[in-house]
C-alpha cells in the first residue's frame, strides 16, 4: 500500500510539478521560433526575396537564419535547451500519462512517446548544431535515410509504410486544427473573447500549414518507395519549393510560408496557455 501511495505521488508531482511545466513551456516556446523561421524563410523563397541569402527554409535554414543575429550562439543553445525540455515534457506524459482525463490512455502514451522520440531527433540536430557541427540540409538528409531504408530487406515496404504514416499524421493535424481539438489543451479562464478568437486564428491557420506539409513530405516518401528512388524523397525546403510549382503558383506557397510563421506564434500561445 505504501508503494501504491509512493507511486500515486510521484505520478502527481510529475502530472503538477514545476518541473513538467517549466520544460513544456520551454519546449514550446523553442518550437515555436523554429517554425517562425522556417516560414519567414519559406516566405522570402515565394516572394524571390535576395535578402533571403540562400538559405533553405527547414530547421537548418532557420538556425543559420538565427546564428546570424546578435547574440545568435546564445540563441541557438537556447533554442537546443528548450527541445531538450520538450523531449522531457513528452518522456514524462509517455511515462505517467497527460493532462486531463484521458491522459492514461495506452493511445495517448503511445503517441507521447513517439513525440519524444522525434523531439530527441530535432534536439539532438540544434545542439550539434550550436556545438559547431554545421549539419546538412533537411533534403539531404531525407535522401540519405531513404537510401538506407530502402536498403533493407523489405525496405520497399518500409519506406512505403514511414511515407503514409507522416501522410496521415500530417492529415490528422489538419483536421484536428480544422475541429479545434486544441482548445480542450488549453487554460483560458478569464481570458477576453478578442485573445481567445485570435488563439483559435492562429491555431486554425497553422496548424492548417503543418498538416499540409507533413503530407506532402509523406506523400514524397511514398513516391519515393513506389518509384525505388530515394531522390524523389524531398526534406522541408523541397517540399515547401513544391508548393510553388502546383497551378495555384507561388500563392500556395506564400500560404502555407504564413501558415507556418502562425503555428509558431500558436507555439508561443500555447506556451502561455496550454495545461501540462
Amino acid at each position: 500500500m505504501g508503494n501504491g501511495r509512493a507511486r500515486s505521488g510521484v505520478r502527481a508531482a510529475s502530472r503538477g510539478g514545476g518541473g513538467r511545466e517549466v520544460t513544456a513551456r520551454c519546449g514550446l516556446l523553442a518550437r515555436g521560433v523554429l517554425y517562425a523561421l522556417v516560414g519567414m524563410l519559406a516566405l522570402r523563397v515565394a516572394t524571390g526575396d535576395p535578402g533571403g541569402g540562400g538559405k533553405e527554409a527547414d530547421r537548418q535554414g532557420a538556425l543559420e537564419e538565427l546564428v546570424g543575429k546578435p547574440f545568435g550562439g546564445v540563441l541557438v543553445w537556447a533554442v537546443g535547451i528548450g527541445l531538450v525540455g520538450m523531449v522531457l515534457w513528452r518522456l514524462s506524459e509517455a511515462v505517467f500519462g497527460a493532462a486531463g482525463p484521458e491522459g492514461n490512455k495506452p493511445v495517448k502514451r503511445l503517441a507521447a512517446a513517439g513525440r519524444t522520440v522525434c523531439y530527441a531527433a530535432v534536439a539532438f540536430s540544434v545542439l550539434s548544431f550550436a556545438a559547431g557541427g554545421g549539419g546538412r540540409s533537411g533534403d539531404q538528409q531525407s535522401r540519405d535515410v531513404t537510401a538506407r531504408a530502402l536498403a533493407l530487406p523489405a525496405g520497399q515496404w518500409l519506406v512505403g509504410a514511414a511515407g503514409l504514416g507522416i501522410a496521415l499524421a500530417g492529415a490528422v493535424i489538419a483536421v484536428q486544427a480544422a475541429r479545434r481539438s486544441f482548445r480542450k489543451h488549453l487554460a483560458m479562464g478569464g481570458v477576453s473573447a478578442r485573445w481567445r478568437a485570435a488563439v483559435d486564428f492562429l491555431g486554425v491557420t497553422g496548424g492548417l500549414a503543418r498538416g499540409a506539409l507533413f503530407a506532402a513530405v509523406g506523400g514524397f516518401v511514398v513516391y519515393a518507395a513506389v518509384r525505388f528512388d530515394p531522390a524523389q524523397a524531398k526534406g522541408t525546403d523541397d517540399t515547401l519549393r513544391s508548393f510553388a510549382l502546383t497551378p495555384a503558383g507561388p500563392w500556395l506557397l506564400i500560404a502555407v510560408a504564413l501558415g507556418l510563421m502562425l503555428f509558431g506564434a500558436f507555439s508561443w500561445a500555447m506556451a502561455r496557455w496550454r495545461e501540462v
